[in-house]
C-alpha cells in the first residue's frame, strides 16, 4: 500500500476517528476546519490522493459517502532490506509491520532490515533494524549524518552523507568498503536515521 505524505496522513486519521465516532462521514466544512484550511481545494486534492491510494472510498455524487476501506496497522512499517555493502532495491510496501508504543519516533517512521556490515563501526550490524525519516530538505542535510540513499542505476543504501559542491560521497563505516562517489543529480536521499534496534536471540 502507497504511503501517505504527512497532510495525507494527518487527514485520514482524522476521517477514521471522526467516522469510528460518529457513525457517518463528515462534511467538506468539517474538514476544512479540523485541518485549519480556509479552501475547500487542498481538502479535494487530499481526499483525491487517499482514494487513489486505497485508504477511501465514496459515492459519487452523493455528499458525505466517505468510508474507510482499511486501518493502518499499529507500529513502525517495516519497508524491506537495505544493503550496508552492496547496493540493493527497495520495497514500497510494508513486509511486517513492528509495534514500538513505548518508542517516541518522530511522524512517518518507517524502518529497514540492514543486510551487509560496512556500518559495523557505526554500531549498525547485519540484521538489525534502522529506522528513518522522510528527509522534506535534502539540501540542508549536514555532513556525516546516516542516510538511505537511492544511487541512480544502482539501488539503495545505507551510509554517511557527505556533499563537496555537486559531489555526493556516501561512505561506509568499515575500512574493507570503498565510498561512493556520484554527482549530487544521481542521488535522491530516501530518509536519514533515527535510531537502530537490534534484537538477541
Amino acid at each position: 500500500m502507497e504511503r501517505l505524505t504527512e497532510a495525507q496522513q494527518e487527514l485520514y486519521d482524522w476521517l477514521r476517528d471522526f467516522i469510528r465516532s460518529r457513525q457517518h462521514s463528515p462534511s467538506i466544512r468539517q474538514m476544512m476546519q479540523a485541518m485549519q484550511l480556509k479552501s475547500p481545494a487542498p481538502i479535494q486534492s487530499r481526499l483525491e490522493h487517499l482514494r487513489n491510494k486505497g485508504y477511501i472510498e465514496w459515492s459519487e455524487g452523493k455528499a458525505r459517502t466517505i468510508r474507510v476501506l482499511q486501518s493502518v496497522k499499529p507500529g513502525i512499517p517495516v519497508l524491506g532490506t537495505i544493503a550496508a555493502g552492496g547496493l540493493v532495491e527497495p520495497f514500497t510496501d510494508a513486509v511486517e509491520n513492528i509495534d514500538f508504543g513505548n518508542l517516541s519516533l518522530p511522524s512517518q517512521t518507517y524502518a529497514l532490515r540492514v543486510n551487509g556490515d560496512s556500518m559495523i563501526e557505526d554500531s549498525i550490524l547485519d540484521g538489525d533494524l534502522v529506522f528513518l525519516r522522510p528527509v522534506p530538505e535534502p539540501d540542508m542535510i549536514k555532513d556525516g549524518t546516516i542516510v538511505a540513499a537511492r544511487v541512480e542505476g544502482y539501488g539503495t543504501t545505507l551510509k554517511q552523507f557527505y556533499r563537496q559542491g555537486d559531489l555526493i560521497t556516501l561512505k561506509p563505516a568499515n575500512p574493507q568498503y570503498q565510498p561512493i562517489e556520484v554527482s549530487a543529480i544521481q542521488v535522491e536521499v530516501q530518509g536519514s536515521l533515527v535510531g537502530v534496534w537490534r534484537h538477541y536471540q
